[in-house]
């Protein structure tokens, strides 16, 4: 740890700079389990380098993702729960580059705070790091930046970026997709990271006891439910590329079936959904009663218990789900292509 840089007018304008540094040598316990053989570079440089192994791949094409957590992060600081939104942000990135075959190579992040709590920052970091493990990827980087007068002492915002590679011959593109194709979906875990704008007004979090146990959640509280983090899908669907040909991806966020589900199909066909095969999370049910919700706007918002979905060959089918369920996917099928001029009926 730095112990010479300090100011003392920084420190009085609000930014701390020990507790920065207090917080680095908080998180890396977290960040060493994320190391891969790929890793060049300690935490705390300019820069993340990474080493990119290239065995097996002919033509490498790196894919990138970035994105944030929203405001599920306002859940989080209601609960005074910080652990897990950091998987949440590594999940919107890497399930984003997945859905073109790519394998999750690094990891950066990004915290925004008003005032730097070490053990906050670290907790937020395990998150991230707990992501990084699930996907494969290593944590090479970050930053904290302390920014009084922008947050409230007791906000953030986190966002992430990562990287992957693909060999060019094996990135999944619609090209082949056809009529007659079958659509399989992965279950989600809960509402993942989107909708919360949604959810937060239906719910009305800010004026209830986010820690009770409500009987249409099984007993699980609202808080609880709404922080489960995002399901990290890389590694069954990774396994499954190396299998099965896969002809379109899909990652259910916000915009939910409606949005998500059309951009891995090409013009001139269209899913066609059955919606009573969709297994549908209770959280989804609560929100619709609440909110007094239509169908169409609930599917067209939230994940509604799918979080992606994968496009095979009818062939293909049966022995994609056994592949997905032997690795930790309770996989199941909701759908197939159709020509059609709408992109996605549900039905």
């Amino acid at each position: 740890m730095n112990t010479q840089s300090r100011s003392d007018s920084y420190a009085a304008a609000g930014v701390d700079i020990t507790a920065g540094y207090k917080a680095v040598e908080l998180m890396k316990k977290h960040i060493a389990k994320t190391l891969t053989e790929g890793v060049c570079s300690d935490v705390g440089g300019f820069g993340g380098l990474f080493e990119l192994d290239l065995t097996g791949i002919t033509r490498p094409v790196l894919v990138s993702g970035t994105d944030g957590v929203g405001t599920k992060l306002k859940i989080a600081f209601l609960m005074d729960n910080h652990d897990t939104v950091g998987i949440d942000c590594v999940a919107m990135c890497v399930n984003d580059i997945i859905c073109c075959g790519a394998k999750p190579l690094f990891f950066l992040d990004y915290i925004a705070c008003g005032k730097n709590v070490p053990e906050r920052i670290a907790d937020i970091v395990k998150g991230v790091c707990d992501g990084c493990v699930q996907s494969g990827a290593a944590l090479i980087g970050g930053e904290t930046a302390e920014m009084p007068g922008f947050y409230s002492e007791n906000e953030y915002d986190l966002a992430g970026y990562c990287t992957g590679v693909v060999d060019k011959g094996s990135i999944i593109d619609n090209k082949t997709m056809k009529e007659g194709d079958v659509v399989i979906a992965l279950p989600s875990s809960g509402v993942h990271s989107n909708g919360f704008s949604l959810v937060r007004k239906v719910l009305d979090v800010e004026n209830i006891d986010l820690k009770a146990p409500v009987n249409e959640l099984d007993g699980k509280s609202i808080g609880e439910t709404l922080l489960t983090p995002t399901k990290i899908y890389v590694k069954p669907v990774l396994a499954l590329l190396k299998e099965v040909k896969v002809k379109g991806i899909s990652h259910i966020t916000g915009g939910g079936f409606y949005e998500n589900i059309p951009r891995s199909i090409p013009e001139g066909l269209g899913a066609k959904i059955e919606k009573s095969k969709v297994k549908v999370l209770p959280i989804f049910n609560l929100i619709a009663k609440r909110g007094n919700i239509s169908e169409r706007d609930m599917f067209n918002t939230f994940n509604m218990g799918v979080g992606m979905s994968i496009i095979v060959s009818k062939e293909d089918a049966d022995r994609a789900v056994e592949i997905l369920k032997a690795n930790g996917e309770d996989a199941y099928i909701i759908g197939e292509i159709i020509k059609s001029e709408e992109k996605i009926v549900l039905y």
